[in-house]
């Protein structure tokens, strides 16, 4: 049965944008951070992690504005946990690795949203087509590091994810939501 490996690709991305949201000049510590992405196959869901992401982060609660966010996942690093379907994800009619290796979300505004709440607004690029989306994110601060959690729910169809048979959205839902938590320290 072939998964939606597309959905997990966003969920990369929304923990880039998640990344964005939370840290003064800070290293995101790739070892205690995850992005994943849940769809839904014939109405049951399905999780994928991404292995592979790298981030980077400037941010300032007091400053939100000022932040910015960049977020570079592999999307070759789909893991679903069976090797036939990560291979599968990584082929033409899912995320076509090999022509669009790497999906990005590069902030262009934070904002608060009340208490440790912030919209990261960003441009997300997956398989070669961006839009422009607005991520929730939570930040958590103990002592120099930095938490950002959040979740981002996009539609697989306005990036080309799931083509061919796999356009039908019966058996694999069009929402895919982009999970992730970062976490980052300051230099």
């Amino acid at each position: 049965m072939k998964v939606p490996f597309y959905r997990f690709m966003l969920a990369a991305l929304a923990a880039v944008s998640l990344t964005v949201a939370g840290a003064a000049l800070a290293q995101v510590d790739i070892a205690k951070s995850s992005v994943s992405a849940v769809s839904k196959q014939m109405n049951v869901p399905v999780e994928g992690k991404f292995g592979k992401f790298t981030a980077q982060v400037s941010f300032d609660p007091a400053k939100p504005a000022a932040g910015t966010a960049q977020l570079t996942i592999d999307v070759a690093s789909y893991d679903l946990g069976d090797e036939s379907y990560n291979e599968q994800v990584r082929g033409k009619e899912w995320f076509d690795a090999k022509t669009y290796p790497n999906a990005t979300f590069v902030s262009s505004a934070i904002a608060p949203a009340g208490g440790n709440q912030f919209k990261v607004t960003g441009k997300l690029t997956i398989k070669g087509k961006s839009q422009t989306v607005v991520v929730p994110v939570t930040v958590t601060q103990q002592g120099a590091t930095q938490t950002f959690d959040g979740s981002l729910p996009i539609k697989r169809s306005q990036f080309d994810i799931g083509t061919g048979e796999w356009k039908d959205t019966s058996v694999v839902a069009d929402e895919v939501v982009i999970k992730f938590h970062l976490v980052a320290a300051h230099k």
